[in-house]
């Protein structure tokens, strides 16, 4: 059996539906049974637990020859690195207790990097705290840039007709669909042939830099004039925290982008078949951001 936490995320809904497609035995694990139900129609065990609540993330652990494991955003959170590190001291006493022998990880390109690297030095704790934890073999999935990061650009192109944020214009980013990176764990799960602490890098199809994301989505959505501008950090943090997101993450993300922006955090590994996943920028935008737009725009 496979336990999938963040069932109900953009990766976590891929690993579990990718392994149910494969007939494995699934629980996915959330707060709200309501939301799990699609999954249980497919045969899977729905299971209500808190991320940190380690007893009852133990109880789901329990029998799992492999568990899929993320930190969940909390995009109020008021100090997001401490709700981090609380995440991760639970899930590694949950996966000990209930003697998991195999895990998965949502990790980040940059987890290489000791600081200043915003909420990617939580991911990196989350490894070096997995590596303590007795007979656990895990394999840490470094992805690249969402795409889905794009999608927070509708209501900005709808407000005020450019695209706009912290990163560099002409910065090429390793972005990646998270389709892709619950594919890749889905896979490495039904392998499971790592063994001890392993990293891999997950890039993309390529790098796109936000000048061409810009082109490729104005193109998309009929404004093929459509621009990014770099903005302020104090800009950002303004405009996040008006989004309703904790001035203390928007904070961390603004350090993230300066941490890329001055490639002081970037991927280890040159592109090649392992770490190049299938879906371009182009089909992402085609499939997820112009629907996505278009609903919006419906909406106003």
């Amino acid at each position: 059996m496979y336990v999938i936490l963040g069932a109900t995320g953009n990766t976590g809904s891929v690993v579990a539906r990718k392994l149910l497609d494969k007939g494995k035995r699934v629980r996915v694990v959330g707060r709200d049974n309501k939301k799990l139900a699609s999954f249980v129609t497919r045969g899977a065990d729905a299971f209500t637990a808190d991320v940190l609540d380690t007893d009852a993330l133990s109880r789901a652990f329990a029998g799992a020859q492999g568990v899929y494991a993320l930190i969940p955003p909390d995009m109020t959170s008021p100090d997001f690195r401490a709700y981090q590190d609380r995440v991760t001291e639970s899930i590694a006493k949950a996966l000990e207790k209930g003697g998991v022998t195999h895990a998965v990880t949502l990790s980040s390109v940059g987890a290489d990097k000791p600081e200043k690297t915003g909420p990617v030095v939580g991911l990196r704790k989350m490894e070096m705290r997995l590596a303590q934890v007795r007979g656990l073999n895990a394999l840490h999935l470094r992805a690249g840039y969402f795409m889905e990061n794009t999608l927070a650009q509708i209501g900005i192109i709808r407000s005020f007709g450019i695209m706009a944020g912290p990163v560099r214009a002409d910065l090429p980013v390793p972005m990646i669909a998270t389709r892709d990176i619950g594919a890749a764990a889905a896979e490495a799960l039904v392998r499971l042939d790592f063994r001890g602490q392993q990293t891999q890098e997950l890039l993309g199809a390529r790098d796109v830099t936000y000048t061409e994301a810009a082109k490729i989505i104005g193109t998309a959505i009929g404004k093929p004039d459509l621009t990014y501008t770099q903005l302020p950090d104090e800009q950002v943090i303004e405009a996040m925290t008006g989004m309703g997101i904790s001035r203390n993450i928007a904070q961390l993300l603004c350090e993230m982008s300066a941490a890329l922006n001055n490639g002081y955090m970037h991927a280890l590994e040159p592109p090649s078949e392992k770490n190049t996943t299938p879906t371009s920028f182009e089909t992402f935008v085609q499939e997820v951001f112009l629907p996505a737009y278009k609903g919006q725009a419906a909406q106003a």
